[in-house]
């Protein structure tokens, strides 16, 4: 039996995991145990609740709701792209290849539970200990 797809984290041969590449896992496993919330209305919502650990933000998001999910002092992570952030929170098709397809942009996803202990989570805690 042959095992495809991104089943590991693309860990380099030191062990070490890019902030990004981190967070794609993050988010795949909290969308796996149903702890993502995705869109900036539902974000906000979250945040007001104060059920949120984590925010990632498109920077091409221009919305006035951002403001609020600024104010709480929540981690906040920015994505490129809100395309980008689509495809990793799985609001996409994918084909027969395994490639992405009709991509559907996402400006704002929040983490409210990590579903189970991982490597991509311990990368962006660590992410946010060095930021502050």
């Amino acid at each position: 039996m042959e095992m495809r797809g991104g089943g590991g984290l693309g860990v380099a041969a030191g062990g070490v995991v890019d902030v990004n590449t981190a967070l794609r896992e993050a988010l795949k496993t909290a969308l796996i145990h149903g702890g993502l919330v995705r869109g900036i209305r539902a974000a906000a919502k979250a945040v007001d609740k104060r059920q949120a650990h984590l925010c990632a933000l498109a920077s091409n998001c221009n919305d006035p709701m951002q403001v609020r999910l600024a104010e709480h002092q929540i981690n906040l992570i920015k994505v490129d792209a809100n395309k980008k952030l689509g495809e990793w929170v799985g609001l996409c098709k994918i084909d027969s290849e395994g490639k992405p397809r009709k991509v559907v942009g996402c400006s704002c996803v929040v983490v409210k539970d990590y579903g189970k202990e991982s490597q991509a989570k311990d990368v962006i805690e660590e992410y946010f200990k060095c930021k502050k």
